[in-house]
């Protein structure tokens, strides 16, 4: 390889774009921030305008400007966008309303063709490839839920409930989704003509990314919404402690827990309110295990199911200030992350020994280590994620690896390591008690303040 792979990866908060050799050192990296999401009812959230497309113009030509090499070094753009999205596009592959949020509760619905100008209903990744490649075509690995597909044979099912010439043309991931076009090129600043591959949903790429390759490893992926999650090759329905998802495989699967929403968006919005993330971490450091009383309800966004639910901080006393809030939620993250990561692997049969952990939240070395503490199994800090699983793709795709294994030793390297304490592990084990039994105490309190309008 002479050559250099260009990720994508446009998340829920920003669009990050990554260039890697082919050992997978960064060349140059940006990020651009999404704005603000456009609620103008309850259940609506929409994405801005053309908010998609233009960070991912903006963050593309901001590692272009960054590169050490030239475009034309490229050898190919592996593209991940946010899942459970849902984008209506007129004929020209254009947006005929703005794209709807997985946040957006018509997206738990299936499709209602209202608006005569929508010709195509895709994901957000088939937005962005019509758009980039001019072609009607997206990877299978990224539609799951109300989507007319057969999870056995990453198809679409023999009579969908939307009309098959709406539906776009399926391919696997690392499969070829089309080149980039001229008027992509002057958007990008990425040559015309490049080849542009297909990954899967952002979960599975940056579970590829991480080097997630065994059903030994749980992967805790700390995005906006935070999942723990492992890989197989069963498609395994009806599961009560997890789902089944696409991997960034072809015909492999991706196992996750139950999650917590605005996950990681609830400790950037508790350091926005208290300060630096440097020095909440340096403090958090110096709290002791359990945060002197201090729990942590972490239903800042309510799940699906119980929309009664809030966010909370339990135990105040007088000994505690801002980095006991600061650590009680990244306790509250790892032990809830524990409690569902050990209901999916007693579903699944399987014991994990290890843990990676990916995401902007792994850079917080004491976070990595209530991690390990709190599962008391050595916790590994991926040094990948989605930007490195889309170049995986690209290289996998341009046969630069023998396959997927390949690709992922080559590019994936590992990360620092965290030991758990023993002490440290006992006094979570006791916390993580008190985790399981929370919601039966703090369910009542929520539905009563709900009923009363609070």
């Amino acid at each position: 390889m002479t050559g250099y792979l260009l990720g994508i990866d446009n998340g829920s908060q920003s669009t990050k774009v990554t260039v890697f050799d082919e050992h997978g050192k960064v060349h140059a990296r940006a990020r651009v921030p999404l704005r603000p999401n456009d609620t103008p009812r309850p259940g609506v959230v929409e994405h801005p305008d053309d908010d998609l497309w233009d960070s991912i113009g903006a963050a593309t030509r901001a590692a272009l400007d960054a590169f050490d090499g030239r475009p034309e070094d490229i050898l190919g753009v592996g593209l991940c966008t946010i899942r459970f999205c849902r984008a209506m596009l007129r004929a020209d592959g254009t947006l005929a309303q703005p794209v709807l949020s997985w946040m957006d509760e018509r997206v738990s619905r299936p499709y209602e063709h209202t608006n005569p100008e929508v010709r195509y209903v895709t994901a957000s990744s088939g937005y962005i490839t019509a758009r980039l490649t001019g072609q009607f075509r997206d990877t299978a690995a990224n539609y799951q839920g109300v989507w007319p597909i057969d999870t056995d044979t990453w198809d679409w099912v023999p009579e969908p409930d939307i009309p098959r010439e709406m539906l776009f043309e399926l391919v696997q991931p690392g499969d070829r989704l089309g080149t980039v076009t001229a008027s992509a090129a002057a958007h990008t600043g990425l040559p015309e003509g490049l080849p542009v591959f297909a990954t899967a949903n952002d979960k599975a790429v940056e579970a590829l990314g991480s080097g997630l390759s065994d059903d030994r490893t749980l992967l805790l992926s700390l995005g906006t919404y935070i999942a723990g999650m492992t890989t197989g090759a069963r498609n395994v329905r009806d599961a009560k402690a997890f789902w089944t998802n696409f991997a960034c495989r072809p015909h492999s699967y991706l196992y996750e827990s139950e999650g917590i929403r605005r996950g990681m968006w609830t400790v950037s919005w508790l350091r926005d309110l208290l300060g630096e993330e440097e020095w909440l971490n340096a403090g958090a450091a110096t709290v002791p295990a359990g945060s002197d009383g201090l729990i942590a309800v972490l239903d800042w966004l309510a799940p699906v199911e119980a929309p009664f639910r809030r966010g909370a901080f339990l135990g105040f006393d007088g000994r505690q200030g801002p980095f006991h809030l600061y650590r009680a939620v990244l306790e509250a993250v790892a032990l809830t992350l524990h409690g569902n990561g050990n209901a999916m692997a007693a579903e699944l049969g399987t014991e994990f020994s290890r843990v990676l952990v990916s995401g902007g939240g792994a850079g917080s070395d004491v976070l990595m280590q209530i991690v390990a503490d709190a599962f008391d199994r050595p916790a590994r800090r991926a040094q990948g994620g989605a930007e490195l699983g889309s170049a995986i793709c690209a290289g996998v795709g341009l046969g630069l690896f023998d396959g997927f294994d390949e690709a992922v030793a080559a590019l994936v390297a590992p990360g620092a390591e965290f030991v758990p304490d023993p002490v440290t592990h006992e006094r979570y084990r006791r916390l993580g008690e008190v985790y399981r039994e929370l919601p039966g105490h703090t369910d009542p309190l929520f539905t009563w303040l709900a009923s009363k309008g609070e």
